[in-house]
């Protein structure tokens, strides 16, 4: 999986390409969660529009971003999700607990 940051004033935008799975998963947590504690950001969106497929252990991933956004006062987004991937965080009750937006541009002015 390729990982592209972008930080904007406290947000940091993280946009993930490739699979989100069991062989994935340890790398993406590892490089955002180093990437948030050296920046000190305290809001994070993860855009889904270049992830082709996400299981079980992808949801791990948000759910350890979410409780980290938690500890820290800050807020998660997600954003561009494909209707596969929104089918897995609505299936995962994940959605009533992490705002979903269709665009980045309509989360970063909702935020």
């Amino acid at each position: 999986m390729y990982l592209k940051f972008d930080s904007r004033e406290s947000i940091l935008v993280v946009t993930m390409m490739g699979e989100l799975d069991h062989h994935s998963a340890e790398e993406v947590r590892a490089k955002i969660d180093d990437r948030l504690d050296r920046e000190r950001i305290n809001k994070l969106i993860l855009d889904f529009s270049g992830v082709s497929f996400m299981d079980s252990s992808g949801i791990g991933v948000v759910i350890g971003r979410y409780k980290k956004m938690i500890a820290l006062q800050g807020k998660i987004y997600v954003v561009n999700t494909k209707s596969s991937i929104k089918r897995v965080f609505e299936l995962s009750g994940m959605f009533k607990i992490i705002k979903n937006y269709d665009t980045l541009e309509e989360a970063m002015s909702n935020i």
